[in-house]
């Protein structure tokens, strides 16, 4: 039987201080987690765009408001 997502709620409310605290400490983790490999991920991406030429740079706020277009 596949839980819903009101059911694993529902169960989560009904456990001790505890293992809430330390269901919150995984989820945070898992979060911080997935975070640091998307920011690796586009560590990635933006080193194979500037290997091939591709980032482009400006000081001028008008051009890098262009580039974002």
């Amino acid at each position: 039987m596949q839980m819903t997502f009101h059911d694993i709620v529902k169960k989560i409310t009904n456990l001790s201080i505890d293992e809430k605290l330390q269901i919150k400490e995984i989820i945070e983790k898992s979060i911080i987690d997935e975070r640091r490999q998307e920011i690796y991920k586009s560590y990635l991406e933006s080193k194979q765009e500037l290997a091939k030429n591709k980032l482009k740079f400006s000081e001028n706020i008008s051009k890098l408001k262009k580039m974002m277009d």
